[in-house]
């Protein structure tokens, strides 16, 4: 088995060096293994094609050399889109005000999916403003997140020109 973090712990001090942050590493097996790599700028300004060769060209030194995935397998750099998964606790303070879904791997409150605006986070938890009123999420909990496109979130969003 692939250990993904163990390649985002390895590649993350070189892509921070170069004015990336590592968002996520996935590996799918089966008919094509490939390994994902979402990153985005430091800067914030959106990921251009320029930025994925770059990135590419150093993460694939990095495996080149550790060498931590079995067989062959295709390297894919991707910007985390406009509903960017929120991975890190400091996703859902950076994101406060933006509309979200999150699932969790346990029920809160007799439920696993919850939608509404963050609040940032709190205690371990996440703190989101929904129609039934403000809810706790635990953050250890979450089975996967992302940010809901809206208005909102599409005026904020950086603009390639």
């Amino acid at each position: 088995m692939v250990d993904t973090n163990a390649i985002a712990k390895m590649i993350e001090p070189s892509l921070t060096a170069m004015g990336y942050r590592v968002v996520r590493v996935v590996f799918t097996s089966g008919r094509g293994a490939t390994l994902q790599i979402m990153a985005e700028r430091c800067d914030e300004a959106a990921l251009t094609l320029d930025d994925c060769a770059l990135i590419s060209h150093s993460v694939s030194a990095l495996l080149d050399v550790a060498d931590p995935i079995p067989g062959a397998y295709t390297l894919e750099i991707s910007s985390p889109g406009i509903d960017r998964p929120l991975v890190r606790a400091e996703d859902y303070d950076r994101f406060s005000g933006f509309e979200a879904r999150i699932e969790l791997s346990a029920p809160v409150a007799g439920r696993k999916r919850f939608r509404g605006r963050l609040l940032g986070t709190a205690d371990g938890d996440i703190r989101l403003a929904t129609e039934a009123g403000e809810m706790r999420l635990p953050l250890a909990g979450v089975a996967r997140a992302k940010l809901v496109i809206t208005d909102d979130l599409i005026n904020a969003a950086p603009h390639t020109h």
